[in-house]
């Protein structure tokens, strides 16, 4: 698994490829459909690898900031999780003004041509691409034609609701993790590492391992939440309630993140330690409590339904 990060980074002697193309924010079921319809397209034309492109940052990140969607993935975790779901290679395109000033010709010529060598692509079937997103699938499919390879549109469909990022984004707004499971095929997570709070919650009894959410990056509604907390560096995974806000019981307080208790365990030490949090299930809203005993006594109850729902 090779990662390209520019079109002039590619061997000269890579290919044929079979290309998918896009965000990918997310990597939700329907990209994953249409990675897979790349697999399969591959062994018809008889070619070995798939390259995913994608582009870094998000396209509307550079052209209309102001109305850039909060991602759901960082770049590497995309990858990731891409190359899990069976692409073989990867060309992120740096997006910059002047790639946003290609025409879809000479997206075409530059990158799927003279740099992937592609015999196939397939992309979701509402993917625009070029200048002023001039280029479609049907005009795609017109080049591929005259430059020898085939194109393939996919319907992101899935079932009542399409499978969007959008959407996804959408869910968690509401604090609807598990709608949002749904159009992943996964719990939604976030990866981050693990800092020193005030360690209020050792002092409560419920230690809580944190991590600062990220203003570019998409998270859960705040409130309250079961789920699983998985060291990166092991692999261990252990069920957690976790928190999401700034903790209104206490003054004070501004900094949004994410506090993960590990059911029935104060003695892990996880400072500095990289940390991906799941979000499994929805248990409640954030509520600013009038004392300390009664956020104490709301905790107890938050971890015992946490523990019936995670098993």
């Amino acid at each position: 698994m090779t990662t390209w990060r520019s079109w002039s980074e590619v061997p000269a002697d890579v290919g044929p490829t079979v290309a998918v193309i896009g965000n990918f924010d997310g990597v939700h079921l329907g990209h994953q459909q249409v990675v897979r319809r790349a697999r399969e397209l591959a062994a018809e034309l008889g070619v070995e690898d798939v390259v995913v492109v994608t582009f870094d940052p998000h396209p509307m990140a550079v052209l209309r900031p102001e109305h850039a969607p909060l991602a759901l993935t960082t770049v590497d975790e995309r990858l990731s999780l891409l190359f899990a779901a069976g692409v073989d290679h990867a060309l992120v395109v740096p997006f910059d003004r002047s790639v946003a000033a290609w025409s879809p010709e000479e997206f075409v010529q530059r990158v799927l041509v003279d740099a992937l060598h592609v015999r196939g692509v397939v992309v979701g079937a509402n993917f625009r691409f070029g200048a002023r997103a001039a280029g479609d699938v049907t005009s795609l499919r017109a080049q591929g034609e005259q430059d020898g390879f085939v194109v393939e549109g996919i319907a992101l469909d899935g079932g009542p609701q399409v499978w969007s990022s959008t959407y996804i984004r959408t869910c968690l707004a509401a604090g609807d993790v598990e709608g949002a499971a749904e159009a992943l095929g996964r719990p939604f997570s976030i990866r981050g590492t693990v800092v020193q709070g005030d360690q209020r919650g050792r002092e409560l009894g419920y230690p809580t391992a944190n991590v600062p959410t990220s203003a570019l990056v998409a998270a859960p509604a705040d409130g309250v939440y079961a789920g699983r907390l998985r060291r990166v560096d092991t692999g261990e995974e252990l069920p957690a309630a976790i928190s999401v806000g700034t903790n209104p019981t206490f003054e004070g307080e501004r900094e949004r993140r994410v506090e993960s208790y590990v059911l029935d365990r104060d003695d892990l030490e996880l400072y500095g330690v990289e940390v991906e949090v799941s979000f499994v299930a929805h248990l409640r809203g954030m509520v600013r409590f009038d004392g300390v005993d009664a956020l104490v006594e709301q905790m107890a109850d938050d971890v015992e339904r946490a523990r019936a729902l995670l098993g």
